[in-house]
């Protein structure tokens, strides 16, 4: 399909095809699986002999590497070793997305104050610049990046120093004034090196933990101290600087959402009798979360296809190599834990704690940034972090995080232990996974390694045996603390409140020794089916629950979400081979917009509505009468296409019902897939309609308006102001229980970039600045693929496109293409599909100085 260029589209209004996939009826009570007996061990009769090691670098201190663009712009590299496959990966890249790079390397740096000035946004007067500046620096980011290298693999760093390359190499090239016009000309926009690579994967590897902490870093003094920085030259000018607004409120382990769906289809479930994979992460589509796509090479040594978060220096995070596919979610597991210190009241400054009955005095370390004031002048501001042995001290103020007395009059302090704090691992690991033959390997990849940072992981293989594992880099903490901690009533509910582990430190026994290793993580092996859709491990596959694990794992026994109720109930509906799946089935599954929550109550509602008829129901906005609302309901086809009409008010009713959801049957942990269910029989139900239906008519919308009228994806001019281009866009969220999920991201995508975000009314995502659903979070690099006799086959999107440059070709085609209906496209693997859609080489080549 051919798709018109970015300049003729932001020349213009965009065409957008109304195709929509057919209707259904779906019956909500999940139909009974017989699984296969488990197996706990991979049977192999034939061992795969020793891998032989990698080529790593030239011989002769030389750079070649080969880049074949093909259609929308999706670049495969092809050298002879590491180092240059990782140069061809970082040259590919930097030409897509270097801006938002450019800006990682600042951010955690500790230099986004120095180039923008204290605040982000910048003019907010948040101080967040300075805040994560020295948050960073407190945290070591850098440091454990500096002393750490010499230690890596020469894997490591050979993709490390060879990505570095390729990123300047397009840097030195095009030139800094002819680069995606969001950074063109800037002078944070610089080469970089390999430690600049490696501090910015420690801080991705923080990005569910300690970086959501700079906050409570930076306001942690001793008591009665001020936490304010200071200048080293008291006659600095820092009239500009005011630090009063500065708010730190509890962290958010995951604040942008992440989530995804993930199966592995094995053997007793593959039409093929070989393993198929569907990969669906949901993040933000702006900022430094974004995936992109690509191929790599190293002849006779490793092959490998995918797409991988921003940044990661040439290996991939989710694809599939000749003989296993992979693929992750983000895990319910803790990768910190915050202990509660116990200050030694011997000591006035509070800053000693007691270990064991032993007082241990806390460490500082002083830390200096350089501020940008404006009118070309900067100013040097300097303060002193503290430090435990069992992590950094926090404080969050006004809740039970403090530092000094608490409300039960104990002299306490905090700390945070994060397991990625480093973490020397994560390219090791992903090679692994890259290089591995079975599920076997994978596996092994796994005992060797804790470098996935904070994923789950499913993988299947050729032979069809599928394999789950929470990969998470954990706190290893002995099963006596976690004992002693969950009796422990004080700090289990200080835990609740704040929603990450609150444990003791006033025991060495409670100490964390590292990670946890793969031997008490959760993992199960089928060969009929894993999945996961954000929930816990626990139902991996119902017919073999894992429950056996430590709780900083995550729950076990819970009530699942929608979006995992579906996921589940459209594998037990099986494939259309006599009930097993192809792989168009598993596409089908991935893009059909339904949702568990229509199926499960919709005929209900409906029932009432009928009785109720004209009489009016009491709504936010008086008595009113909800026919309207019920008349629109009866004309739904029950999934979230664009051409849906009742989609947005069955949404809002959604938003409604999950604040006091009402079931006749609650929650039972002995049937988690079909438990909550049934509708109350009563009017307060339909208060739940009408007050949807005020609201929507609130904003002057039509609640009949199909969905593709309101929801819709629209780019940003460069100064974050919308661009009045809008695209209509198909796709369910969580709130109704959607698989395909799609949303708005208000939140920090993570860059000090302008962006879009209109505001959304209270209580709902819509927004009456846009009229409607505004779409920048969601499914991102998805496909689905299959082992077959001929090799790998597969079919993928990425849902915002590969570059994030305006003036690049494939700035918004991927998007174009899913806006006019829901689709996947191929995804090339073999050389000879490689070469005939190719559309654009380049040979680069230089010498390794």
């Amino acid at each position: 399909m051919n798709l018109p260029k970015t300049s003729r589209i932001y020349q213009g209004m965009i065409l957008a095809g109304a195709v929509a996939l057919a209707g259904c009826e779906f019956d909500n009570e999940v139909p009974e699986y017989q699984a296969p007996p488990a197996t706990e061990e991979p049977d192999y009769s034939s061992p795969l002999p020793e891998q032989e090691p990698l080529s790593t670098f030239d011989e002769d201190g030389q750079l070649q590497a080969d880049i074949a663009w093909t259609t929308y712009g999706v670049p495969y590299i092809t050298a002879d070793n590491l180092e240059s496959m990782a140069f061809g990966v970082g040259y590919a890249f930097a030409q897509d997305n270097i801006c938002i790079l450019a800006d990682q390397i600042v951010k955690f740096n500790s230099q986004r104050s120095m180039f923008f000035g204290p605040d982000n946004p910048i003019g907010s007067g948040n101080s967040q610049n300075v805040i994560d500046d020295f948050g960073f620096l407190a945290l070591g980011i850098r440091d454990n990046a500096e002393q750490g290298f010499a230690n890596l693999s020469d894997e490591s760093k050979a993709l490390l120093q060879g990505y570095a390359a390729g990123y300047n190499r397009y840097l030195n090239d095009t030139g800094v004034a002819n680069i995606d016009p969001q950074c063109a000309g800037q002078p944070f926009v610089r080469e970089i090196t390999p430690i600049d690579m490696l501090t910015y994967a420690q801080g991705v590897a923080l990005l569910p933990g300690a970086s959501n902490f700079t906050g409570a870093v930076f306001v942690a003094a001793p008591p009665g101290q001020d936490y304010t920085p200071q200048p080293v030259m008291p006659a600095q000018e820092t009239a500009s600087l005011d630090f009063s607004k500065v708010s730190v409120h509890m962290p958010e382990p995951n604040p942008t959402e992440m989530g995804s769906n993930g199966w592995a289809i094995g053997r007793d479930l593959s039409a093929t009798g070989q393993g198929m994979l569907l990969a669906n992460p949901h993040f933000p589509h702006t900022g430094n979360q974004r995936f992109w796509q690509f191929g790599i090479e190293i002849p006779g040594e490793l092959k490998v296809a995918g797409g991988s978060l921003s940044g990661m220096p040439g290996v991939v995070n989710i694809g599939f190599n000749e003989n296993v596919a992979w693929t992750h979610t983000f895990s319910t597991a803790n990768r910190f834990v915050v202990h509660q210190l116990e200050l030694d009241p011997e000591d006035e400054t509070g800053t000693t704690y007691l270990v064991d009955g032993e007082p241990v005095e806390m460490t500082t370390k002083t830390h200096q940034i350089q501020v940008n004031v404006g009118g070309g002048q900067s100013i040097t501001l300097q303060k002193t972090s503290y430090h435990s042995d069992f992590g950094t001290i926090i404080k969050v103020p006004n809740s039970p995080l403090t530092w000094g007395v608490d409300d039960f009059g104990k002299d306490v302090a905090y700390a945070i232990y994060d397991a990625n704090l480093p973490n020397y691992e994560i390219l090791d690991h992903w090679l692994a996974m890259n290089r591995s033959r079975n599920i076997e390997e994978y596996r092994q990849s796994f005992i060797d390694y804790t470098g996935t940072v904070f994923n789950n992981a499913m993988s299947v293989d050729d032979d069809g045996d599928a394999f789950f594992t929470d990969g998470s880099s954990v706190p290893n903490i002995s099963e006596e603390a976690l004992a002693a901690w969950q009796q422990n009533t004080l700090l289990q509910g200080i835990s609740q409140s704040a929603g990450f582990p609150v444990m003791p430190g006033n025991s060495a026994l409670f100490k964390a020794d590292g990670k946890m290793p793969f031997s008490r993580a959760p993992s199960l092996l089928r060969t009929d089916f894993v999945q996961n859709s954000n929930d816990s491990f626990w139902l991996t596959n119902p017919e073999q629950p894992i429950d056996d694990v430590a709780p900083l794992w995550g729950p076990v026994g819970n009530e699942q979400s929608w979006r995992s109720r579906l996921g589940q109930k459209m594998l037990a509906e099986g494939g259309s081979a006599d009930g097993k799946f192809t792989r168009e089935d598993i596409a089908e599954k991935l893009l059909s917009n339904r949702s568990y929550l229509a199926e499960a109550v919709l005929d209900d509602l409906l029932s009432l509505c009928s009785r109720q008829g004209e009489q009016p129901v009491a709504t936010v906005a008086g008595n009113q009468s909800i026919k309207p609302a019920c008349d629109t309901l009866a004309q739904w086809d029950g999934t979230m296409n664009k051409d849906s009409v009742g989609a947005m008010l069955f949404r809002e009713f959604a938003t409604e019902f999950n604040r006091d959801p009402k079931w006749q049957v609650d929650f039972d942990p002995t049937d988690p897939l079909n438990t909550p269910r049934d509708l109350v029989n009563n009017v307060s139900v339909l208060t739940d309609l009408g007050n949807a239906m005020v609201r929507i008519q609130s904003l002057g919308l039509d609640i009949d308006a199909p969905l593709g009228e309101v929801q819709f994806v629209e780019r940003a001019l460069p100064d974050g102001q919308p661009s009045g281009q809008r695209l209509t866009w198909g796709g369910a969220n969580n709130i109704e229980g959607g698989f395909n999920v799609f949303r708005a991201n208000t939140g920090s995508d993570g860059t000090i970039y302008p962006r879009l975000i209109y505001p959304q009314v209270d209580g709902s995502n819509l927004t009456e600045a846009g009229l409607g659903y505004h779409i920048s979070y969601g499914s991102s690099w998805m496909f689905t693929m299959e082992f077959t006799e001929q090799g790998p086959s597969a079919q993928g999107l990425l849902s915002y496109s590969q570059s994030r440059n305006v003036l690049s070709d494939h700035y918004i085609d991927q998007t174009l293409l899913y806006s006019q209906q829901p689709q996947l496209r191929s995804i090339w693997f073999n050389n000879s599909d490689i070469e005939a859609n190719t559309v654009r080489q380049l040979s680069l080549s230089q010498d390794n100085e």
